[in-house]
Parts: structure tokens; C-alpha cells; sequence
């Protein structure tokens, strides 16, 4: 085990902290309640959902609730007999009690480890496994799920820990002991402090290992883009809540003293609601939740009329959604910045999109490195410069790399070249140096330079379309899988008109949006896609 040190509350002198605190070092996300409350305890938060965990505060904390309730929690998780460097998975249904939970357990000193409720009982169990008996937090449908799937979880669990409804065989979290407080444990800045796992779009997913280190760093570009910001104003975040950025980026909030609007329910009715009642002035979301979002553009609520800043990572943006909702804003210079990133790598590079500019925007533009951030390298793959015709791999480097894959390090050292992490993705650089990203390697077709401008275009040609998602197909033709609003039928002679450029394009494939196959991130899983193509389903 690592190095450990107890946390001690109170007063230090300024120059004595900046000489001994350990947050010089690394960010220790159990105490980022504590250490904002300190300051700002009665700062709000405001949830679109109810608590699982704390189902009598309702729908709005203060900075002071939130650092009393994650206290309270690491003091039951202590008598439950979770200590420090043992691993806690957290699965259970999505809300903000996986931000709490895992909060605590980093602040009893353990780690904890967060698998998406979308994972299907196999997975879960192949995972655990992985862990060597790690203490599971869950509920009661997520329980008799996975008993339903066949797996016993006290086969590959220390002890199960419920919340809510508890479920079977397990020991509530209501009912253990918390009066009993238990001091904040720091790790050692190099030592894990949080599992995620990546989208598992290509099979089992990878248990990526974060560190206090690496999640600090990963901050660097965030705080100096707020630097230059000025005034600053509430913040509404709708990304997975056991997701590695949604830490980060409530971190941001807490410590920088900007009320935070926590959103559960993404359906364009539902967040036209909330939005047009709390009015945002920052909002962070997926791609594909800023896709959906398109048609409140033209609600008459106007939920994005506050916004001065949208900022997205994960995917490339399409440029029709930038564009519609640059306009629903009523912010003088609204902003739309896109950060190009991975669970491994975090932000690596981005870009802001002005109003008018964005009418010539290229989707696969993904911007420079940020201040603070990554170097970025292209790799030729042919021997040749990477160029747009001959494109190369994305590799990066900086101190803000995940450290390792748990139980996977073999597998973790293939990704690094003398240091430098390979994405996975492939692109190439302009005469000014941006950054274009094409498509992932796996899903290249032969025939087409890059899938996703393919999928750009189309949603630029076609404002019917939702989406569109461009895999191989049987005979590794390239299909497109097109989803319209209210899954109107596609007119095929639009549809024709639009793909004359795209010769080898196979006829269209027509679903409703809700039987795209998503990871908890809403990236389409384009493997399993392409499999149920050349399968006939």
C-alpha cells in the first residue's frame, strides 16, 4: 500500500500550506466538499431528480449539506468495515448518488470503482472478478438483475451495501452506524484514488486507474479557460455522474464558487423546463445530448436564451447542432467550446465556436492543445506524412495520462510509444495546426476518408435527420443507419440527392433513435451496430 496521510481541518498559515498541503499535488476528491463549504457553505445545488441516499433533502443542497452528507456516508462506510486502499464498485441506478458515494468512499481512503448501471450482468461479474473482492454499493433492481443474470455477488464481493431499496442479501446504508466520525485519509498523490471504466464499445471495458496526480492535472486547462472568463454564473451539468469528467467538472464549482444545476433527465421537454426555470450560464453536456437538444432552438420557453458558454467533450460536435443552439442563446459572444478528449488521456485539445464563424465550421476540426494540457503528436501509418488523405495516429502526452488498466498493464504498456499514448483515433494536422480527427481506426471502411464527415454532411443536407451513423454493413459496404424526428419515413429522393456525392454509400437503413445501441456516454456502439447488420437484425 501507498503512501497515507490523516486530513486535519482548521486554519493553516498561507505560506506554511503552500509549503505542506498535499492539494499542491493532487486533487482528493473526498475533502472538496469540506474544503468549499469552508468558503462558500451556502453556496446552492440545484437537482432535476430525489436522492436515493438522501431522500429527505429534496431538490436543492447547499455546499454545507452536500460536505456534512458525504461525511456522514464515509462514517457508515467505515463501520461497514470499508478501509483505506480496498476497492468499493459503486452500481447502482444513475443520479447523483453515484457522485456521493464515491466521494465517500475516497474520503474513508479506499477506492472506489464506478460501473455503469448499463453494464449487463456478465460484465459486472467479470469485473468484480477482476477487483478480487471488492465491497459492492447498489440497489435493489440492480441486485435482482444480476441475480437474474445469474451472478451471486456475494461469491466475488467482501459485502454488498445497499441504497434505497436495499435488496436481498444486503446490509442498508440507512442502517449502519454514522455517528462515529472518521477522519479524511489522503492517499499518496501517485496512488489510485478512482476507477472508470472505458465505453466498452469493443467488448469488456478496461478498468482505467486515476490518480490524485492525474486528476489534478486534468483541471489545468479547465481553470485557465476560466481565468478568462471573468464574471462567472451558474453551471447546469448533464453527463453520466459516475463518469471521471463529471468529478472533475463538479470540483471546478465547488472550488471556484459556481452554483451547480445537476441534471438527470436529458429529454429535450424535460431540460426546456429546468433550464428556462434556473437559467444556466454555462452548460457541459454530451454531443449526443447536445444533438437532441437541437429543437428547443425554436422553444418558446427559450432554455438556452442565459447561456454564455456551451462546452462538450467526448465526440466531435456536428456543426448543425453548434450553429442552432449559438443562435438560441441570447448572450452577447456566446461561446461553444468543443474539447477533444478520452477516459484515458482527459482534455487533450479544444476550440471555441463564435455565432458567425460556426457557419463555416468543420466538424472534424477539433482544435489545438490547451494551455496547461497535452502535447499531441501525429504518427504516419503508410510512411508517409499524415495528411487528410493519408491520415495518422492521434498519440498524446502529458502528466494528466490515467496511470495504469487495473489487472490489465500488459495491455495498458501496448497503448504507449516512448511515452506517448495512442488514441485510437486517426486524423492528421492543417498548415495552422489544428487538429482534425477522421474517425477511430476500428471503424474505418475502405472507400470513404472518414466516416463521421460523411455523417456531418448529411445531418448538414438533411434537417430531418437526428442522426446517422455510418458502419459496415454486410459485404463491408458502408451502410448508413438514419433516424429522423418522430421517426417520420425518410424520403428516399431526398435522401438521393443529398448522397450523390457518397457513390458507395449502400441504401439507407431506417431505426427510431431509441434502438441506436449506446454506451453510457451515448456514443453509438458502432461495433454492435455493425454486427446486427451483417446478422439481418
Amino acid at each position: 500500500m501507498g503512501s497515507v496521510s490523516s486530513y486535519k481541518p482548521g486554519r493553516t498559515p498561507r505560506r506554511a500550506a503552500a509549503r505542506t498541503s498535499p492539494h499542491r499535488y493532487g486533487l482528493y476528491l473526498g475533502v472538496v466538499p469540506e474544503r468549499a463549504a469552508r468558503v462558500r457553505g451556502a453556496m446552492p445545488l440545484v437537482l432535476d431528480h430525489d436522492l436515493d441516499v438522501l431522500p429527505e433533502a429534496g431538490r436543492r443542497l447547499t455546499v454545507r449539506r452536500l460536505a456534512d452528507a458525504v461525511a456522514d456516508i464515509a462514517n457508515r462506510l467505515a463501520a461497514a468495515g470499508v478501509r483505506p486502499g480496498g476497492h468499493v464498485v459503486v452500481c447502482k441506478a444513475p443520479n447523483f448518488d453515484l457522485w456521493l458515494l464515491a466521494t465517500a468512499v475516497e474520503r474513508v481512503g479506499a477506492v472506489p470503482v464506478m460501473l455503469s448501471h448499463h453494464l449487463d450482468p456478465g460484465s459486472v461479474a467479470a469485473l468484480l472478478a477482476r477487483l478480487e473482492r471488492p465491497y459492492l454499493i447498489t440497489d435493489g433492481p440492480r441486485l435482482r438483475s444480476l441475480a437474474e443474470g445469474g451472478v451471486d455477488p456475494a461469491e466475488l464481493t467482501r459485502g454488498v451495501i445497499g441504497v434505497g431499496d436495499a435488496g436481498p442479501g444486503a446490509v442498508a446504508l440507512a442502517e449502519l452506524d454514522g455517528t462515529v466520525p472518521v477522519r479524511p485519509v489522503l492517499r499518496g498523490p501517485d496512488e489510485p484514488a478512482m476507477i472508470t471504466h472505458t465505453s466498452g464499445t469493443t467488448g469488456l471495458p478496461k478498468l482505467v486507474v486515476h490518480t490524485p496526480r492525474t486528476m489534478r492535472s486534468r483541471l489545468r486547462p479547465q481553470r485557465f479557460l476560466l481565468g478568462l472568463m471573468g464574471k462567472r454564473g451558474t453551471v447546469a451539468i448533464h453527463l453520466p455522474f459516475g463518469h471521471s469528467r463529471t468529478f472533475a467538472a463538479l470540483s471546478l464549482c465547488l472550488l471556484r464558487g459556481m452554483p451547480a444545476l445537476l441534471v438527470k433527465d436529458g429529454s429535450p421537454d424535460a431540460v426546456a423546463a429546468f433550464f428556462a426555470e434556473q437559467r444556466p450560464w454555462l452548460i457541459e453536456a454530451l454531443p449526443n445530448s447536445f444533438l437532441a437538444w437541437e429543437e428547443l432552438a425554436d422553444d418558446a420557453r427559450r432554455p438556452f436564451a442565459s447561456v454564455k458558454y456551451f462546452s462538450s467533450t467526448f465526440d466531435a460536435l456536428h456543426p448543425r447542432t453548434v450553429r442552432r443552439l449559438l443562435h438560441a442563446s441570447a448572450a452577447r459572444r456566446a461561446q461553444f467550446f468543443q474539447i477533444y478528449g478520452q477516459s484515458e488521456v482527459g482534455p487533450a485539445t479544444g476550440r471555441p465556436y463564435y455565432r458567425g464563424p460556426a457557419r463555416w465550421m468543420d466538424g472534424r476540426c477539433v482544435g489545438y492543445p490547451l494551455p496547461g494540457s497535452a502535447r499531441v503528436r501525429l504518427v504516419s501509418r503508410d510512411g508517409r506524412r499524415p495528411s487528410r488523405r493519408h491520415a495518422g495516429f492521434i498519440e498524446v502526452r502529458w502528466d494528466g495520462l490515467a496511470k495504469t488498466y487495473h489487472g490489465e498493464q500488459e495491455r495498458y504498456d501496448a497503448q504507449l510509444h516512448d511515452g506517448w499514448w495512442r488514441t485510437g483515433d486517426v486524423g492528421y494536422r492543417t498548415l495552422f495546426g489544428c487538429l482534425h480527427m477522421l474517425d477511430r481506426e476500428i471503424d474505418e471502411i475502405p472507400g470513404l476518408r472518414s466516416n463521421l464527415e460523411v455523417e456531418d454532411f448529411l445531418l448538414d443536407a438533411l434537417a430531418e435527420l437526428t442522426e446517422v451513423v455510418v458502419v459496415p454493413g454486410p459485404d463491408a459496404k458502408a451502410v448508413p443507419v438514419v433516424c429522423t424526428h418522430r421517426d417520420e419515413p425518410l424520403d428516399r429522393e431526398r435522401w438521393r440527392a443529398a448522397t450523390v456525392a457518397y457513390p458507395s454509400l449502400a441504401d439507407p437503413v431506417q431505426i427510431p433513435l431509441a434502438d441506436l445501441p449506446r454506451t453510457a456516454t451515448l456514443k453509438t456502439r458502432r461495433v454492435e451496430l455493425s454486427r446486427r447488420l451483417k446478422a439481418g437484425l
